[in-house]
């Protein structure tokens, strides 16, 4: 494997370069990570080798945490140093579930490349940190500081980030996993979707419009030898047709609501807000509408997350925060309920993940005991002028 990493061309906008005192500093910061990053190496060792007989799992619930820290300090000094952004690479953990984070770990191999870049970091990087720290503290070697801070800084920072940061490769794979993963859960998303529009139209419309042939065929038969029964058939009909239309407009509305086609997002919201038995506020931050698909998929997403605030928050009150950064649509759905929320447990919030994932959403949950919870909704999209409507919606 190998990964090259150049800095970019100076940006205008971006921070000038850390002066030679603040680079000096770094590199006394490096000095004194270095001893716990060995501790945590021979650590992260050992409950590897002890993993069978479940001590080691102890060990690296400590070891893999404190590394990934280290690490992180490393990699935004690093990051600083070269004046480009490194974000962080770990997959995410599912919390509460310890065999299965234990196994995401495991399996990450930026685990094993920290434990590598460990190795390097508590020998020659120690070497090199040091080397900058004795020569800014020896009146002899003063010039050579001058001079050469910046360089050895540098090219300690770009073997930080060989190890630290993934190259274009490894993106490029793991992005191929992430969208073969949402293909799969979107597929499984839309045949439980098609199974619930055949249950709905199966157990409501056609049963109503069954019952309707029936009626008719009996007051047909009748009409000749019981006329005022036969109207009172009539009239019942009439009445299961207009509750047979009812179900078909409730299963559309679970296709897409009119409402959100007409009003767009934060009409839809507010519509929503008005429904609940506990009063919500809607604070709309949007100038104009994104496309129709994704429309659809934040509105069903907070819906799923008001439902959930009626269901089990036991809140007083709830909010929805829409906004718009220039890249990404942004839902904030919070209430001041009891908290705990966890969205690995229940299909609601396993659903909302899939629907947003299909266009690389996001779903982050802040829910501490006692509360506030706040469900964050981000979906990149751009918007359509306000006086326009997005192609893809109805006219």
């Amino acid at each position: 494997m190998t990964t090259t990493i150049q800095a970019p061309p100076p940006d205008p906008g971006s921070p000038p370069p850390p002066s030679r005192l603040r680079l000096t500093a770094y590199a006394l910061a490096q000095l004194v990570l270095a001893v716990p990053a060995l501790a945590f190496l021979i650590l992260g060792v050992v409950g590897a080798a002890t993993l069978v007989v479940w001590v080691g799992a102890a060990i690296l619930a400590v070891s893999v945490p404190a590394t990934r820290w280290i690490a992180d300090q490393h990699r935004l000094m690093a990051a600083r140093v070269l004046g480009i952004p490194v974000p962080r690479p770990y997959r995410p953990v599912t919390l509460g579930r310890p065999v299965e984070a234990l196994l995401v770990v495991l399996r990450d191999p930026m685990t094993w490349r920290d434990l590598a870049w460990s190795v390097w970091a508590s020998t020659f990087g120690f070497a090199v940190a040091l080397i900058c720290l004795l020569e800014l503290l020896l009146v002899v070697t003063f010039p050579i500081w001058w001079f050469g801070i910046r360089p050895k800084m540098r090219a300690r920072s770009a073997v930080d980030l060989w190890f630290l940061a993934i190259s274009r490769t490894e993106h490029l794979e793991q992005r191929v996993q992430v969208l073969t993963e949402t293909r799969a859960d979107l597929v499984d998303h839309s045949a439980a979707e098609l199974r619930r529009l055949e249950r709905d139209l199966h157990d409501g419309a056609q049963a109503r419009l069954v019952a309707l042939s029936m009626s008719l065929g009996l007051a047909d038969q009748l009409f000749a030898e019981d006329p005022e029964r036969a109207r009172r058939l009539v009239s019942d009909a009439r009445a299961t047709t207009s509750a047979a239309i009812g179900d078909l407009r409730s299963v559309v509305r679970g296709i897409h609501p009119p409402v959100l086609a007409d009003r767009g997002l934060v009409g839809a919201v507010q519509a929503l807000a008005l429904d609940m038995a506990l009063p919500v506020r809607v604070d709309p931050g949007l100038v104009g509408r994104p496309s129709a698909p994704v429309e659809s998929a934040v509105y069903f997403a907070v819906a799923e997350c008001l439902t959930n605030v009626a269901k089990h928050a036991r809140a007083e009150r709830a909010w929805v925060v829409l906004s718009h950064d220039g890249a990404r649509l942004r839902a904030v759905v919070g209430d001041d309920g009891s908290g705990g929320a966890d969205p690995a447990r229940g299909s609601g919030m396993l659903g909302v993940r899939r629907r947003l994932a299909a266009f690389d959403g996001t779903m982050a949950v802040s829910s501490p005991p006692g509360g506030p919870t706040l469900v964050t909704l981000e979906v990149p999209c751009d918007l359509s002028s306000p006086r326009t409507t997005p192609s893809s919606a109805p006219a």
